[in-house]
């Protein structure tokens, strides 16, 4: 069972996210409320562990930031879905940066907010329409500025092979392959879009277009 939680200052959404929770039966709504602040303080009173998932609001009327929110979920140890209607790009953006696992609109179909959460559940970024509006709304997911070896490493590994294969195929030393994924780290580092893991590298190379969702299908394996 996948654990979720949702997190909404409309009752009427957390209530029909539920109900399609309950109809999937393999998720577990574990929490629903309107805040973050209410979600942390009902962990650390109950002793529950995080939920695997939290599907949350863009916008909450509690006055915080979704950078706020989503850098709180994470840190505790969730993925986040932003549930959002979608029209503020840049605050999107914002999210997918604070280390949201990708983003779905409110006017999508019930059944495709469960899959996005099965998705996620995964460990699998999620690379939708949503989160390609948020990208083209937004040129600063282009600021790192990888150059063309750089941009080739990243997309064969971020695809999923091994860097000792990378470096064989693109016929240079497992060392400067190695060399150049970690510039790559470094400069996405600097323009505050970190990306510790492979799966992070995924995320970066189909935001900046390295990696078309096509190839992405069933990369970031260990390697």
């Amino acid at each position: 069972m996948t654990r979720v939680a949702l997190i909404d200052d409309h009752e009427s959404v957390r209530l029909g996210l539920a109900a399609a929770c309950e109809r999937d039966g393999s998720k577990d709504v574990v929490f629903s409320g309107s805040t973050v602040t209410e979600y942390l303080t009902w962990r650390s009173s109950t002793g529950a562990a995080p939920a695997d998932v939290v599907v949350l609001d863009l916008t909450l009327g509690d006055g915080t930031t979704v950078t706020e929110n989503v850098r709180r979920l994470v840190l505790d140890g969730s993925s986040v879905i932003i549930h959002s209607v979608a029209d503020r790009p840049a605050a999107v953006r914002e999210a997918l940066a604070a280390g949201a696992a990708g983003v779905v609109s409110k006017s999508s179909r019930i059944d495709d907010v469960i899959a996005a959460v099965r998705t996620v559940a995964r460990g699998e970024p999620l690379n939708n329409v949503e989160w390609a509006s948020a990208v083209e709304g937004d040129r600063e997911f282009a600021d790192a500025q990888l150059s063309a070896r750089e941009r080739e490493v990243l997309r064969l590994y971020a695809a999923g092979l091994p860097l000792k294969v990378v470096a064989d195929r693109l016929g240079v030393a497992y060392s400067t392959a190695k060399e150049n994924i970690t510039r790559v780290r470094v400069k996405y580092v600097e323009v505050g879009r970190p990306a510790p893991t492979k799966v992070d590298l995924l995320r970066r190379a189909m935001e900046d277009g390295i990696l078309a969702e096509s190839a992405a299908e069933g990369g970031a394996g260990d390697g």
